[in-house]
């Protein structure tokens, strides 16, 4: 199997039309391949399902109009897909691939494909004897399509095409999700992005590097910059730092540094998994009958399943003497499986026992695993 052609011309040669339509299908598989193998195939812009409320005349029954905006997607066999101006679905198409299905509130699909059209506006060229030839131009035109209910899960993610394959003609269309209709009593009456756990797919990019020129590299949410939405940021220079954080005016606000020295500034708490061999500890006073705290950071539920062991010290906080005969001492000074305390002092004269106060250490060590990493 060869390569790629590319068509070469020298002085002199006589041009077919064949020769002429190498040059425009080299380049168009040279783009489709671009696109196929750089980046991920979805919406590029625009192409969103939006509504306008309308009233039934007949009726009176509140639906909407449901319109698709100008945008571009780019489909799984690499060909660009434009729609150039807003489009309305009309409700009989909708009807003729749905019309029978019992009522539902179930979401339909609605798919974008690549369709090739002969443009109307283009008028047919004369041959040398004054007869008419075939139209000059092909209009890379679309089809915007209804899908029955669960159609997006039988084509959410279809094999990729051959590498040399060149961008697909009719009636191979590669259809691209553009969102969800609901349909009501013959109407329109809402929209959405997701159903059954299928989006609408967005365009990606490939790639194992990526390099700011700047020497500062932002990751965001969103196309443009919104005051709180998030963002990370790499930067270089001087001061290397990895930000994470919220925009703030424009700018994004740290909520989590990192330094090139691997120090690391958090604005908020920190929690999270403990790595084995740590220790961790709380500390305080408990008088009788009190369950004594967990160190922060550790759960119930880790010491129960034996992820952490906890160690536990008691001691016993002996009152003052209350008279020259009076023996006051600790009798008991204990802690149960549910960490509740025990502590009982015992008087000599007059002879009693009463609660009593404890100093207490609770250490809780995590448990390593088989392999000696992390809980």
């Amino acid at each position: 199997m060869t390569g790629p052609l590319r068509p070469a011309f020298h002085e002199g040669q006589v041009l077919a039309a064949a020769d002429l339509s190498a040059t425009v299908t080299h380049a168009r598989a040279a783009a489709a391949r671009h696109s196929r193998y750089l980046h991920d195939w979805g919406v590029a812009e625009g192409l969103e399902l939006l509504t306008e409320n309308r009233t039934d005349p007949v009726t009176n029954a509140r639906f909407v109009e449901v319109r698709v905006s100008p945008g571009l997607a780019i489909d799984g066999n690499g060909r660009e897909v434009v729609v150039p101006e807003t489009v309305v679905l009309r409700e009989s198409d909708f009807e003729e691939v749905n019309g029978a299905d019992p009522a539902t509130t179930s979401p339909y699909p609605v798919f974008l494909t690549a369709l090739d059209r002969e443009p109307g506006g283009s008028a047919p060229q004369l041959d040398s004897c004054g007869g008419n030839t075939a139209k000059t131009r092909v209009e890379e035109s679309y089809q915007i399509l209804f899908g029955r209910l669960g159609d997006e899960l039988t084509f959410a993610d279809p094999p990729p095409p051959p590498v040399g394959a060149l961008p697909a003609e009719p009636p191979a269309p590669w259809r691209v999700l553009l969102g969800y209709v609901q349909w009501t009593s013959g109407h329109f009456t809402a929209v959405s992005v997701t159903a059954r756990s299928v989006s609408v797919r967005y365009v990606g990019v490939r790639a194992d590097t990526v390099a700011a020129r700047s020497g500062s590299l932002t990751l965001r949410t969103k196309p443009a910059v919104q005051d709180g939405q998030p963002a990370l940021q790499l930067s270089g220079g001087e001061q290397p730092s990895l930000i994470f954080g919220l925009y703030q005016g424009g700018t994004v606000a740290p909520l989590m540094t990192m330094q090139a020295n691997g120090n690391l500034n958090i604005e908020g708490s920190f929690s999270g998994r403990i790595s084995a061999g740590s220790v961790l500890v709380a500390s305080g006073t408990a008088t009788d009958g009190m369950i004594l705290p967990l160190p922060a950071g550790v759960t119930a539920e880790q010491v129960a399943t034996g992820q952490v062991v906890l160690h536990t010290q008691l001691t016993p906080r002996v009152p003052p003497i209350t008279g020259p005969k009076t023996i006051q001492c600790p009798v008991e000074a204990t802690v149960d499986s549910s960490r509740r305390v025990r502590c009982l002092i015992r008087l000599t004269e007059p002879f009693s026992e009463r609660p009593g106060v404890v100093d207490f250490l609770v250490l809780a060590t995590v448990t390593a695993t088989k392999g000696g990493g992390r809980q």
